[in-house]
């Protein structure tokens, strides 16, 4: 029997002594933006560990995104989307510049926030935003349940009602909106589709429960559980291709404590990992990703998640 501590230990090979799967750059479709760690909240199973405290990942810089939007249209990557997470993003006070900027360019942008106060104190600035570019700006708020005791359980208390009030003015004000909810409180996806298109018909939100698009439910993620590595020969088993998992088309940036220049690393899910780290570039980085990681099987391989 192996040993789960073996596991993800060499970027080539498994436990067991089979080739690791890796996946191959496809198309860079979106191009994500770690905005910086820092957060209002501090939540219980925060996969980036977020919270007042938490400077590991800098705020980005105008400067420090202009750079890599430059980098997409002289290499012609054909990106459509950028997207921004955090720690949460409003906290950066760049953060209306720098969604200004990219969406003058005519991208899709995609923003996670938690719709909390730092969200609150930006909404003049928003409305300009959703007037001069309309859907183009789309706000993914996080609701871990329909349900303020298990939202708070994870997200602190008082994290609740901020939430609800952000996510209501954002439809009132006919904001393009989606929420980000987990699965991990053993109920069925449609039990939980179910509560929260109760919520929403209750707090009059324009949101469908029951279009994966608008409510995006995450596979659970968490540090330090036996799950299976994934060999070249899972994606016949699995009946999956590599060109459908996240790293085929997505990069990250982040800025991390004490580094001059911004980096981009393989994916959302793992900032501080310096195996994932491709280089200052998109093109250095644009390069197969070894799946050496216990999330690249839960959440990608076998969850079928993605963040975009």
């Amino acid at each position: 029997m192996t040993n789960p501590k073996q596991k993800f230990s060499h970027p080539d090979i498994t436990a067991k002594g089979e080739v690791r799967a890796s996946v191959a750059p496809v198309n860079l479709e979106t191009l994500w933006f770690n905005t910086g760690t820092l957060c209002n909240l501090a939540c219980h199973n925060c996969y980036i560990e977020s919270s007042p405290k938490n400077d590991r990942l800098v705020y980005l810089s105008l400067n420090d995104v202009v750079s890599y939007l430059d980098e997409i249209a002289s290499k012609d990557f054909k990106t459509t989307e950028i997207g921004f997470t955090g720690g949460e993003p409003f906290m950066n006070l760049a953060m209306i510049s720098i969604l200004e900027e990219t969406l003058k360019r005519g991208y899709k942008v995609l923003v996670l926030t938690n719709a909390m106060k730092p969200m609150h104190k930006k909404k003049e600035a928003l409305l300009s935003l959703k007037e001069s570019y309309g859907d183009k700006l789309v706000l993914r708020v996080s609701l871990d349940h329909y349900t303020q005791e298990l939202h708070e359980k994870e997200r602190g208390p008082k994290s609740w009602e901020p939430a609800i009030e952000g996510l209501v003015w954002l439809s009132e004000n006919s904001f393009n909106i989606d929420v980000a909810g987990r699965t991990c409180w053993h109920e069925s996806e449609d039990e939980i589709r179910k509560g929260f298109a109760k919520l929403f018909k209750e707090k009059n939100i324009d949101i469908d429960a029951f279009n994966p698009s608008q409510l995006v439910l995450f596979p659970e993620m968490q540090e330090g559980e036996d799950v299976p590595e994934i060999t070249i020969a899972c994606w016949d088993i699995l009946k999956k291709s590599p060109a459908d998992i996240m790293c085929a088309s997505s990069r990250m940036i982040v800025k991390r404590k004490g580094r001059e220049k911004a980096e981009v690393v393989a994916c959302t899910l793992l900032p501080n990992d310096e195996e994932f780290s491709l280089g200052q570039t998109l093109s250095e980085a644009w390069q197969p990703v070894k799946l050496n990681h216990e999330y690249c099987a839960k959440f990608c391989v076998l969850g079928g998640g993605s963040c975009s």
